[in-house]
């Protein structure tokens, strides 16, 4: 009875590895894809996630693709929050967000 649950796992791990290489390879290429074919792919990868994972696995895989990294933080905020963004880049983009907002309020109008 372990060998099936083990191989279903191993089939869920190699799917979603599958899928986020194949986003990897979509959110890198110069070529864009339909959006419906996008929509329908992050779908797939949500539903890879949704199923049950050991955590260690489930970590390298995230920390291997960005991609799919970013659709679960997405889809786990109200659990995690944005656990999976790097700190220091957060707080360096909110900074200089804040740098070209002083930038544009002491801009002369040009009305």
């Amino acid at each position: 009875m372990t060998a099936p649950r083990t191989e279903s796992l191993r089939s869920r791990l190699e799917t979603l590895i599958a899928l986020a290489r194949l986003l990897e390879r979509v959110e890198a290429s110069p070529v864009a894809i339909g959006a419906d074919q996008y929509r329908a792919l992050v779908r797939q990868v949500k539903a890879a996630l949704a199923a049950p994972l050991p955590p260690a696995p489930l970590q390298a895989i995230l920390q291997a693709h960005p991609a799919t990294a970013e659709i679960y933080e997405n889809v786990n905020y109200e659990i995690s929050g944005l656990s999976r963004s790097p700190l220091d880049r957060s707080v360096a983009t909110e900074m200089l967000a804040t740098q070209l907002l002083h930038k544009i309020a002491r801009a002369p109008s040009r009305g």
